[in-house]
């Protein structure tokens, strides 16, 4: 390790005195005029991590759906995956260290990680539409270099698509080309193998009206255009050339305000969705003939890729595994009518897409979607390499034509995380193979009413929670009266939940009527106001 460049670059990159970030699911997020020298450190970390697995590191700069000013880096695993767990220590112990010390805290990762600084280190770099993107990608250039690692600047990527490229280059081009023309060819062509199996291709023409959040997926979106086939007619709205990033726009503001974004035109029954900020979030909607509007999230898309999946797999005849993923805040109808309805097992596990990815390569197929949004699909390789084979070698018509589905299917979805320009064509291809209106999909089952609500608190901490957090085991007391609360209402249930970022308590309540879930909501709040130390003055309904 060159101590003299270090200092020399760290001194470029100063810490802000008193400053102190944590390395949380979403990477580090602040303001971003506070996060230089945290970039510039992360660039160090992805060099000391590709140097600790001998593969490529990706660093994505991004805030995500946080407002403009916002910014945040987050590294990407050599599968595409999230960053090690073990690894976000580092992360936050790196970013945390005084200048002085940076030396030695390196030193000590090494011998922790057991990292021989004598390898090589190769890191591929993203970054979305942020002003302040670019120049905070430069600091990350300089501190892979600082460590003598290569990288390759992607530029102005997709989340999803910079996990993507990651993938492609560890697994030697098996999970494909690890550049843009590479990720939309595998993804286009697996679509149009897809559409051309629907059955209905006379009338078949979809028209579908996107929001982009004025990110960085409108332009991807853009690129990616002249490979689509005719019938597929895109139209681009909030593409970022008038207006501020995710400002009344984007997947978060539609599933939050559960209300059209602005910049959108919506005719009566037109299926329109929108991206986040990255494009690592989609949720449908439309707008009824009375005018209501009507939000389809991830609980819905999970149960529309799961329908078609299923019909797939029992038509192969494999004794596949299949299950979904969800959290505490998928909507009750939505698990009941998996269960019940479709007879697809589900588990629960806690909040954080690191939580679901997990538990989805459990089994041979895995569906995982939180409420927001994000998710995907992952085959377990044993599925897949069976899946490939019945397409090359299945005498049978009917089981032959299964297979190349799913085998298309395993083509279409980015397997490495959530991504809505991917997700968005396997929710196109599925409602087209079906048949189905954006209202019949709509109809498969009805969300019961719910509400979400947040209580401040002196600290977040007193509340540790059991079962995939459905359960408070502390304070004493708080779930007892949770209990009690639920028993009063139909079809309803309630849980409470500390913030991963910051000192409040979140609260969930679902019930057979609005009215009813409200109320629930406020009387738990008020439950964690009194037994978990509220502050300020206690909730009013």
């Amino acid at each position: 390790m060159d101590s003299e460049a270090l200092r020399k670059f760290s001194a470029l990159h100063p810490r802000p005195a008193g400053l102190t970030l944590h390395y949380g699911t979403a990477g580090f997020r602040s303001a971003a005029q506070q996060l230089d020298h945290v970039v510039f450190r992360m660039g160090l970390l992805a060099a000391l991590r590709s140097k600790a697995v001998t593969a490529t590191i990706g660093i994505m700069v991004t805030a995500s759906h946080n407002p403009e000013e916002d910014n945040g880096v987050k590294l990407v695993d050599p599968l595409g995956e999230m960053l090690h767990p073990s690894w976000e220590e580092y992360a936050t112990q790196l970013a945390n260290a005084e200048e002085q010390e940076l030396q030695k805290v390196i030193t000590e990762i090494c011998q922790k990680a057991a990292v021989n600084l004598h390898k090589d280190a190769s890191v591929f770099i993203g970054r979305d539409t942020r002003p302040s993107s670019k120049k905070l990608s430069q600091s990350v250039i300089d501190g892979v270099q600082v460590l003598g690692g290569q990288y390759h600047d992607y530029g102005l990527v997709t989340t999803p698509q910079l996990h993507y490229m990651v993938c492609c280059q560890n697994t030697q081009g098996q999970y494909g080309k690890a550049t843009l023309e590479g990720y939309y060819e595998k993804l286009s062509k697996a679509f149009m193998e897809l559409i051309k199996q629907s059955h209905c291709s006379g009338e078949f023409q979809r028209y579908l009206k996107i929001d982009c959040a004025n990110g960085v997926g409108a332009l991807k979106l853009s690129e990616m255009k002249p490979y689509f086939p005719q019938e597929v007619l895109i139209h681009i709205y909030n593409d970022g050339t008038k207006e501020k990033l995710n400002h009344l726009c984007g997947a978060d503001f539609v599933k939050v305000h559960q209300k059209p974004p602005g910049g959108l035109d919506m005719k009566p029954n037109e299926r329109c969705c929108s991206f986040d900020g990255d494009a690592d979030r989609i949720v449908y909607y439309y707008k009824d003939t009375a005018g209501h509007f009507h939000l389809i999230d991830g609980d819905k898309i999970a149960t529309l890729i799961s329908i078609f999946l299923k019909e797939l797999l029992a038509k192969v005849k494999q004794n596949f595994k299949m299950a979904v993923v969800q959290t505490a805040y998928a909507n009750g109808n939505s698990t009941r009518y998996l269960q019940e309805t479709l007879k697809v097992p589900v588990h629960c596990v806690k909040t954080g897409v690191k939580h679901l990815h997990h538990k989805a390569q459990e089994f041979d197929v895995g569906v995982y979607f939180e409420a927001n949004g994000h998710g995907t699909v992952l085959f377990s390789k044993a599925a897949e390499t069976k899946i490939r084979q019945l397409v090359k070698e299945e005498k049978d018509n009917e089981k032959r034509e299964a297979a190349k589905m799913l085998e298309n299917m395993i083509d279409l979805i980015n397997q490495t995380v959530g991504d809505a320009v991917s997700d968005m064509l396997v929710i196109e291809a599925i409602l087209a193979l079906k048949g189905l209106s954006v209202q019949q999909w709509d109809a498969l089952y009805t969300d019961l009413p719910n509400r979400l609500l947040k209580v401040q608190v002196a600290d977040r901490r007193v509340i540790d929670t059991t079962d995939a957090e459905r359960r408070a085991l502390t304070p004493p007391g708080l779930q007892e009266k949770i209990d009690a609360l639920v028993k009063k209402y139909k079809l309803s249930r309630a849980f409470v939940r500390p913030s991963g970022t910051e000192d409040v308590v979140r609260i969930y309540a679902e019930a057979d009527t609005q009215e009813n879930a409200d109320a629930l909501a406020h009387e738990v709040s008020l439950a964690v106001f009194h037994l978990a130390g509220g502050k300020g003055a206690p909730p009013q309904p």
